[in-house]
């Protein structure tokens, strides 16, 4: 594992998901936050037919977790947290008016169509859907943009599987993929920062980028992540951690996906080589305090 990285400019991507808690308005007052306050790159959402995507008995089923509900059933849960393919358009429009890229996750082939009829630059697979190939077939035939897919609760099969239909497909340069771990939130000891490399020696001559979803508490292995070779850095977003539902709890307030961006900046103006061996900045220092052998 010596392959050399490059240090792209980092793209930090605010998920917003679910977070907005069914509300346009909190959306779009999300959007704005993410790019005026925070200055990230993009935010991205989720799109799910949920009648398509559940069976009768998970959709009629209660929510795991009843104080996170926002439903009698998980499926009621659901539908109340999901936003129609106009509503999407109309947070797509707010992100062009504010400057920041948006994006979303689809879930099921209806969800698909939808968002790829609106031509967005990007659009992301989750972990949980990455072994739809009919799904990731028909996005590779029918989507020019960018496909987004995290790796989270994958086999290295099921990975290798998924690359191969890429590269058949033509689409391999197009397609970022993700190191993941799916839990909420993630502790330290299972986020696995090394698969990052694992990737990047594996695939990062095959694909276009290599990124990190990360799940996991704080923004310091965020850096370690973006070091470790992975150029487009995900993490969740919300307003208030202590919100209902059950993603805002490994979410990023505003000042923590602030801060953040930050640092991921103030690390990619500094990972370089010294240009000279005694740079400019340092001369007067060194004429100053290096020492000297007394005559």
């Amino acid at each position: 594992m010596n392959k050399t990285i490059e240090y792209k400019n980092p793209r930090l991507i605010a998920e917003i998901g679910c977070n907005h808690k069914g509300d346009i308005d909190i959306a779009v007052e999300m959007i704005k936050i993410a790019k005026i306050f925070c200055e990230v790159d993009a935010v991205k959402f989720q799109k799910r037919n949920n009648r398509e995507l559940l069976t009768e008995e998970q959709y009629n089923a209660p929510h795991p977790n009843p104080y996170h509900a926002y439903g009698a059933t998980y499926g009621e849960h659901r539908e109340f947290l999901e936003f129609t393919a106009e509503q999407h358009k109309f947070l797509m429009e707010k992100c062009k008016e504010f400057g920041i890229t948006y994006s979303t996750s689809v879930w099921d082939m209806t969800s698909a169509k939808e968002i790829a009829a609106l031509n967005p630059v990007m659009i992301k697979v989750p972990s949980a859907c990455n072994n739809h190939y009919e799904l990731l077939s028909w996005l590779c035939d029918n989507y020019g943009g960018e496909i987004h897919v995290s790796v989270g609760m994958t086999t290295r099969e099921e990975e290798e599987k998924l690359v191969k239909l890429f590269e058949s497909k033509g689409r391999n340069k197009d397609l970022v993929l993700y190191s993941c771990t799916s839990g909420y939130p993630v502790p330290f000891e299972d986020v696995c920062l090394l698969e990052i490399r694992r990737l990047v020696d594996t695939y990062g001559s095959t694909v276009k980028e290599i990124g990190f979803s990360g799940h996991h508490n704080g923004i310091a292995i965020d850096i370690a992540a973006y070091t470790l070779g992975a150029t487009v850095i995900e993490r969740h977003f919300t307003l208030d951690r202590t919100w209902k539902g059950t993603d805002h709890a490994a979410s990023l307030e505003p000042d923590g996906l602030r801060r953040l961006k930050r640092n991921l900046v103030a690390t990619y103006k500094s990972l370089t080589y010294k240009s000279e061996e005694v740079l400019p900045i340092e001369a007067e220092q060194r004429n100053k305090l290096k020492y000297r052998k007394h005559s």
